[in-house]
């Protein structure tokens, strides 16, 4: 690389040392094209050390691709200083190269020209929650700010326990980016610094936000915990520290300032800020499992997942059902009541029915009566479907945990902890369980123990269940992508970009990926490389799952259809017209396709025709997916009842 720079590809290599200016140089002007690649297109910041730019990739010809370009611009006339600064530009390139995180910007390139160094990132959209906070009139509102905080644990644990752990040593609202999808982005590694205990070094950090510690030069995990607290208390009182004297925070009660904030937020929010480090949460851990309570104490309404508007699910139907739980051309063998909406599809055994229910337990059901044989108690609302693994029933819940109990007596095996709200429904292959979580995450995890093998990272909520191929996981993000990672690794093999967010569960048949999208589409991708075979389009949002049986494809759309989809070509072979939107997965029985509808009804239909067989009317709407065993559809309804149908 020459004094000029030269454009660089994979890992960050050595910068030069001899470009440095001595002089105040200005922002570059727009339209300033840099390596012959990099167009400027504005100035998204300032900083000490130099602009930040927003710059458009000339690379991608047929697209637009944004980038983040971060400049530094010294001003030392002291060669050595000079150096360590340059040093300090480099090894921020080095470290954010060598991170792997969906809230950390990745990095793609640095280079020197025209006398600065710059810093290719991620675009990231969004706000940074500093001017969040200048946008509004109050305080911001204690469940945000929770959930915000516990994506900020999520990073900081990633980084302190990086080898060598990193501690940010910056935290403060300007650092962290709020993303249209309301995930947090921690951005400005400038000073963040590879722990060293027990070594002094330069005091950095911000006014107010810093711990004591910081202003000795030392820091550890700690520091960053203090710093979290402080940010905080700014978010939740509108006091901002920088302007008050350091470490007056008891003086600046949150309750006094914000009598909104709950006793349990102001605690965790002063254990944050002590002055003593051994006082303060020992790690993001601890933390997190505190802000975690905080949040619980909000349920029940925080976790409840709605796919679509309340409006559009109503728990009991709009219209008037004068026949409502009568039957045309079926039987009612039973029913079961919970004490809140069931939206989850339910997981047989030989004796037993496994369901969920948003009254935050799982229930087992003796399979030929629906008498309750047990129920297990979590924190949050369970809407996926249980999977059974030897005597183990694996399922998620709203309250981010994935728990293993016992089938026989509903004991808790094991607890596995995400970050978020679990609404994917678990899926095991080769004694492995998948399951994704609204951290953004698919988790892999040992069935035995609940251990985690590895996690995939995306960049939004993952609620479709995955499929397995040949070696591969295949499932879809709410960041409008179906993704293939390979099983034991997961380490990605391709990615397939639609245009809206899939919740739908992909299946796989005949070399093909079949799943649908929030773009109104329906897609065939190819199971080996990832490209698109075919893409058949609905009139409205598609988060049905679709059911292949031979060479037809059976899949519900919020257009209130179901459609028979030829499987080679995506063409409709027939739609069935429901009465409300069909978020309900269809399945397949012999002759006879079964699926339930936001009009309250559950559904049978000729599966060679598409022809009304029979339906059966609750008193809610039914998202949940049915199960057929042994001639018996079991479904689920908002009104709370689980339902046994002759098929």
């Amino acid at each position: 690389m020459d004094e000029m720079g030269s454009h660089r590809s994979g890992a960050p290599g050595a910068m030069p040392t001899t470009y440095l200016p001595k002089n105040e140089v200005t922002t570059l002007a727009t339209g300033t094209v840099l390596q012959q690649r990099y167009v400027v297109e504005g100035v998204l910041g300032l900083g000490g050390m130099g602009a930040v730019y927003r710059v458009r990739d000339m690379r991608f010809t047929g697209a637009v691709k944004y980038c983040a370009l971060k400049e530094m611009i010294t001003k030392f006339t002291d060669t050595m200083d000079q150096r360590t600064s340059l040093a300090n530009f480099e090894r921020e390139a080095n470290m954010l190269a060598s991170l792997n995180h969906p809230a950390i910007p990745a990095v793609y390139d640095f280079f020197a020209e025209h006398a600065r160094a710059y810093l290719v990132l991620e675009y990231i959209e969004g706000r940074d929650l500093e001017n969040v906070l200048k946008a509004t009139e109050s305080p911001l509102e204690e469940q945000a700010v929770v959930d915000w905080a516990l994506q900020l644990c999520d990073v900081l644990h990633y980084l302190h326990t990086h080898e060598p752990p990193i501690i940010f040593r910056d935290l403060k609202p300007s650092n962290v980016i709020l993303t249209p999808s309301n995930h947090i982005i921690l951005i400005d590694f400038g000073i963040a610094k590879t722990l060293q205990l027990a070594k002094k070094g330069t005091m950095v950090g911000t006014e107010g936000y810093s711990p004591p510690e910081q202003y000795r030069g030392l820091a550890d995990p700690r520091s960053d915990i203090y710093s979290l607290g402080a940010m905080m208390h700014h978010l939740l009182t509108r006091s901002d520290p920088r302007f008050e004297t350091p470490f007056t925070f008891v003086e600046r009660m949150p309750r006094s300032l914000n009598p909104a904030v709950s006793e349990a937020m102001e605690a965790v929010i002063m254990r944050c800020v002590e002055y003593d480090a051994s006082k303060r949460y020992q790690s993001v851990l601890e933390l997190r499992d505190a802000l975690i309570g905080v949040l619980s104490a909000q349920l029940p309404d925080t976790g409840l997942f709605r796919v679509l508007s309340t409006s559009a699910m109503p728990r009991t139907p709009s219209r008037s059902t004068p026949n409502s739980g009568r039957l045309v051309g079926t039987s009612l063998l039973w029913k079961f009541q919970t004490e809140d909406e069931v939206r989850g599809s339910a997981a047989i055994t030989p004796g037993a029915v496994f369901i969920g229910s948003y009254d935050k337990h799982l229930y087992a059901l003796e399979i030929g009566t629906g008498r309750p044989v047990w129920k297990f108690a979590t924190e949050g609302g369970i809407c996926g479907t249980p999977a059974i693994w030897g005597q183990t029933v694996i399922v998620g819940s709203e309250d981010f945990n994935v728990y293993g109990i016992r089938a026989d007596n509903g004991r808790e095996v094991w607890t596995s902890r995400t970050w978020h709200h679990v609404r994917s429904s678990p899926r095991i292959y080769n004694d492995t369980v998948f399951i994704g979580s609204d951290d953004a995450h698919l988790h892999a995890l040992d069935p035995r123990t609940g251990h985690p093998l590895w996690k995939f990272r995306t960049w939004r909520p993952v609620r479709s269940s995955a499929a397995y191929e040949d070696g591969m996981i295949i499932f879809g993000s709410d960041d409008e992508r179906v993704y293939a990672v390979e099983a034991q690794t997961g380490e990605e093999k391709w990615r397939y970009a639609t245009q809206g967010g899939v919740t739908s569960s992909p299946a796989v048949a005949n070399g093909l990926v079949y799943v649908g999208s929030t773009d109104f589409s329906v897609y065939a991708l190819d199971v080996k490389m990832g490209w698109m075979a075919w893409r058949e389009r609905t009139s409205n949002f598609v988060i049905s799952s679709p059911c292949e049986v031979g060479d037809r494809v059976y899949i519900g759309s919020v257009d209130q259809h179901l459609y028979c989809l030829d499987g080679r070509t995506g063409r409709a072979i027939w739609k069935f017209k429901a009465d409300g939107q069909i978020t309900s997965s269809p399945q397949v029985a012999g002759n006879a396709v079964y699926f339930g509808g936001v009009d309250g009804a559950a559904y049978s239909v000729d599966a060679a025709t598409g022809k009304l067989r029979w339906r059966f009317e609750t008193e809610g709407a039914v998202p949940s997916s049915p199960t057929i065993h042994d001639g018996v559809v079991f479904i689920g309804s908002m009104d709370g009842c689980v339902y046994a149908l002759r098929a």
